[in-house]
């Protein structure tokens, strides 16, 4: 994970500052990643196409934040599992490329089984 090392370490730093390692097993960062999750949706929720467009001008900065929220607690916990989860990005792209290729996945949103 060494594309990620830096705010790795700091985030390490930030935790072991304040003893929080206690705190954070893999149940309870999985939940807190769910939950800052479910806060950048909220900037969504009940919006139509236009308002959405106002909301992300308006609030891009608060957007933002919750995805920083989101990011810091997927590289805490694949830090703490021991997943590089660059790797498995990129594992991920080419195993989706293999179950929808261009040719028929092209401007569809079907499920790959619906291909």
């Amino acid at each position: 994970m060494t594309d990620f090392k830096p705010i790795l370490d700091e985030l390490i730093a930030f935790r072991k500052a304040r003893n929080w390692e206690q705190f954070h097993n893999p149940k309870d960062v999985a939940l807190s990643l769910v939950l800052e999750a479910a806060e950048v949706l909220e900037h969504f929720q009940w919006k139509s196409a236009a308002e959405i467009e106002e909301h992300i001008k308006s609030r891009k900065n608060d957007i933002a934040e919750e995805l920083a929220d989101v990011f810091n607690w997927v590289i805490l916990l694949s830090h703490d599992l021991g997943i590089d989860v660059v790797a498995a990005s990129r594992e991920k792209i080419a195993k989706n490329a293999q179950k929808y290729p261009v040719e028929k996945a092209l401007g569809k949103h079907a499920k790959y089984t619906e291909l």
